[in-house]
């Protein structure tokens, strides 16, 4: 039985989450499907500006994504510091952009001059609007909806275009983060739909690449800052050039036709982060299959599991292995 998303999302213990989406049946509907011969791949972009256009608007920032053939996988950071700083009419304007609102509320924003009496009202809808701009569910749901909606409307169809609601995976700790946005870029490598990191369509990592060729980063992913620590309130710790260089190396190793390697150089992070090699092309090709639930380190586990008042340990054999 799925649990519910309070039993998954803990914004005081990490704002980092692991999203998965599937397409009804598994089937290509965002690909080439070879049984019918039509290709969907142009539903990869939907899917890639419309993800691009709700971290602009939420205050949820994209760490990771690849859009594959059936399914995405999405690492998200929940902002919520962010959505408490915006004035009433910040989020009210960014509500109005995906949602028509109350007619209270669009008067509210023209400055059409409610009365007094009314304005409790209006700051009623503004503060449920503020938490929703924050909630990962939300998100979630004007992303995929909007993608079935118009698929299905391309396809002259009704009915259900994601195979369910989506999966999600709270990352703990800086481990767990690092692992799962590596599996995430290298989505395509494994599937063997690009050949290099730089031909991975729809992906961050084809994002970062391009950018980083020109000593800048992507302006709608969550940039990387340097530094080690995860508490930092605005980008992701370590340096941008560190991470590519060791995902280009991972992705080299897990290639059938590459023999490559996880040279010294390319074990800064995993140093810092106490991975050892081996263990680390193993998650980056396994991380679904490795971990169900919450990720992290045994710590970090630990302090989840007593938290949210777990019976089972779930993932803490393989965090003890592969983690530490």
């Amino acid at each position: 039985m799925p649990k519910a998303r309070k039993q998954q999302i803990f914004l005081s213990e990490t704002p980092y989450y692991h999203c998965v989406s599937r397409c009804v049946r598994r089937a290509f509907l965002c690909g080439f499907d070879k049984f019918t011969n039509h290709s969907f791949d142009h539903r990869r972009e939907w899917v890639e500006k419309r993800l691009l256009f709700l971290s602009s608007v939420y205050a949820i920032d994209v760490c990771a994504f690849a859009v594959m053939s059936n399914h995405t996988h999405i690492v998200l950071k929940v902002n919520s510091d962010k959505a408490k700083g915006w004035s009433n009419k910040q989020v009210l304007a960014s509500w109005h952009k995906l949602h028509f609102g109350t007619l209270l509320t669009r008067q509210y924003c023209q400055d059409a001059g409610l009365d007094e009496v009314l304005l409790p009202t209006v700051n009623a809808s503004v503060e449920v609007y503020r938490e929703r701009l924050s909630n990962i569910s939300w998100f979630m749901r004007d992303l995929n909806e909007y993608i079935a909606r118009m698929a299905n409307a391309e396809d002259n169809c009704t009915g259900r275009f994601w195979e369910g609601r989506f999966r999600c995976q709270a990352l703990l700790d800086e481990a767990a983060l690092i692992a799962c946005m590596a599996y995430v870029d290298l989505n395509p490598i494994r599937a063997n739909m690009a050949k290099s990191l730089n031909m991975s369509n729809h992906t961050s990592i084809q994002q970062r690449i391009k950018a980083a060729l020109n000593n800048d980063q992507p302006a709608p992913l969550l940039p990387f800052t340097g530094g080690e620590s995860l508490k930092k309130p605005i980008g992701i710790f370590f340096e941008l050039q560190d991470y590519l260089t060791l995902v280009d190396a991972t992705g080299r190793c897990i290639r059938k036709d590459k023999n490559g390697s996880i040279s010294k150089h390319e074990e800064l992070i995993l140093t810092k982060l106490s991975i050892i090699a081996d263990n680390w092309l193993t998650i980056s090709q396994r991380f679904e299959q490795l971990f169900t639930g919450a990720v992290g380190k045994e710590e970090s586990l630990t302090h989840h599991i007593q938290h949210a008042q777990l019976k089972r340990r779930p993932n803490y054999r393989n965090s003890q292995q592969y983690l530490a």
